[in-house]
């Protein structure tokens, strides 16, 4: 896949691009739904011949356009998103800056520009896509702002239990800690990244040191809880409990959550180490003990349900330790 990095106005030329399948989105999450647009993309670029291309943007364009009283949270990462697009084996991914110069163009230069100009013989979207200022420019304008250049798909909603598929719809799911139901929208586990950091080392001292991570300001967190999860670290995969919470059993009016991995078979200073968590199943509510004999009981329990959870998953696991 070749990533081409885009900055209004561009200087591309038409002649120096391969005709393309074009499916156009943000694709926040690269979920069922998206994957359907870039999957209807990829079947009719191999009918036609020709290769298949993905444009998303670049920040979120709530980032530009909205009043900045509310941070953007993401499901996935502009780098996350790269690397799903490869896996869907797309030819050309375009990544274009939203910036409020882009988003002031009227619908007909979008199209003139950003479609008819990168040499898109066909585009696919989503039926809610909109484009142009004020998103102006909708499915239904597109054929007409076309000049006969393209020919267009429209791909219907996708729905799961009666609910279109979203990115809303899994950033909720993703707040209730239902991750089950994450991985059925997604398509596969949600995940975050971020850095080891130096904590209280409370965890060493009743025998199940953790690994603390401030996982990217970005991403959604999901809600408080111990949750049966695998952290990838230096590439590799392990299997762990994850604690989010404000560990009431120590402190009484904290206030910022922590997140902390035990790490099963595992035993290395990864101090500023970059980690990717990937959530699986809610164990339980965090909840305050009145003793530390009580909590490491409720520990080594929540230790043994997920070894028993991923060896359902993973056969042949070992979990020793």
């Amino acid at each position: 896949m070749k990533t081409i990095h885009i900055t209004h106005p561009h200087s591309l030329n038409k002649d120096d691009l391969a005709p393309t399948v074009l499916a156009l989105g943000y694709f926040d999450g690269v979920h069922l739904g998206h994957q359907k647009v870039i999957n209807t993309a990829k079947k009719i670029a191999d009918d036609k011949g020709i290769a298949c291309s993905v444009m998303t943007f670049d920040p979120h364009p709530s980032v530009v356009l909205g009043k900045g009283d509310k941070p953007v949270e993401y499901i996935t990462s502009l780098t996350k998103k790269e690397a799903l697009f490869k896996d869907l084996q797309i030819d050309y991914l375009y990544i274009v800056n939203f910036s409020r110069e882009f988003a002031n163009l009227l619908p007909q230069q979008f199209v003139d520009q950003y479609i008819i100009d990168l040499n898109a013989r066909h585009v696919v979207a989503g039926f809610d896509f909109t484009y142009g200022h004020l998103g102006k420019g909708t499915m239904e304008t597109l054929p007409v702002q076309s000049r006969g250049e393209f020919t267009h798909t429209t791909v219907e909603k996708l729905s799961c239990n009666n609910e279109k598929v979203s990115s809303t719809l899994i950033k909720e799911h993703i707040r209730q800690g239902e991750m089950s139901n994450v991985k059925s929208l997604l398509g596969r586990n949600y995940t975050v990244s971020g850095m080891v950091i130096n904590g209280e080392k409370r965890g060493r001292t009743i025998g199940f040191p953790t690994a603390n991570v401030k996982v990217d300001p970005d991403f959604i967190v999901p809600k408080l809880g111990v949750y049966a999860v695998r952290i990838q670290v230096k590439s590799k995969w392990y299997f762990g409990v994850c604690n989010i919470g404000l560990k009431p059993t120590f402190h009484e009016n904290k206030k910022t959550p922590s997140i902390e991995v035990h790490i099963f078979n595992f035993n290395e200073n990864i101090y500023d180490e970059r980690v990717m968590i990937e959530w699986y199943e809610r164990i339980r509510s965090e909840k305050k003990f009145p003793s530390i004999d009580e909590l490491v009981k409720q520990i080594e329990q929540d230790k043994k349900y997920t070894q028993e959870f991923f060896e359902k998953i993973y056969e042949h696991t070992c979990f020793l330790s």
